[in-house]
């Protein structure tokens, strides 16, 4: 009886997957893109930081709405699918106070523009910030519901306003 206890209690939820720590060839895995791609006029750059023996990404630069832009972002190719089990994501990061949003791809998005969205605020400290699948909403005629292992890939994105960008994001995680 314990043994099946100990097995349900085990099982009930997915474990937490470490989708990235900012490690290790991260640069060969995170590209940067901006509206200029599209004819807007936002400029940024995107990098590794250290802090000790801490390394994160770092997103820096003038977002700008004019001729239509109003983005930067980097972003990912999954190198796995999402557990069915997760219930969000978990992120750590710290800013300069702004919102950004993380940015879901799925595989049946065929635009640039198809995705799915949600908001996360910062602070000049490290945060940990949880995202549950429910505040992701979607973009660009999606459906309004998905699954999180047709997630292929994910962005990090200052978006949406005229502001300057200027995020650490330490490791990014999935929930359970």
């Amino acid at each position: 009886m314990i043994l099946t206890l100990l097995f349900l209690a085990t099982t009930a939820g997915a474990d937490p997957m470490l989708i990235e720590d900012f490690g290790q060839d991260a640069t060969e895995r995170w590209g940067y893109t901006s509206d200029r791609v599209m004819g807007g006029v936002s400029d940024g750059q995107a990098g590794l930081g250290r802090d000790g023996d801490l390394e994160f990404a770092q997103l820096r630069g003038q977002v700008s709405t004019a001729n239509n832009g109003g983005f930067i972002q980097i972003r990912t190719n999954l190198s796995s699918p999402l557990p069915e089990a997760a219930t969000g994501l978990a992120l750590r990061v710290r800013g300069n106070g702004a919102r950004y949003y993380v940015h879901l791809r799925p595989d049946t998005a065929r635009r640039p523009w198809q995705f799915y969205q949600a908001a996360f605020d910062t602070t000049e400290a490290w945060a940990e910030v949880r995202i549950p699948w429910a505040a992701f909403r979607p973009q660009g005629g999606l459906q309004a519901q998905f699954r999180p292992s047709d997630i292929r890939s994910l962005g990090i994105v200052a978006y949406g306003a005229d502001y300057e960008a200027a995020l650490d994001v330490d490791w990014i995680s999935t929930t359970d």
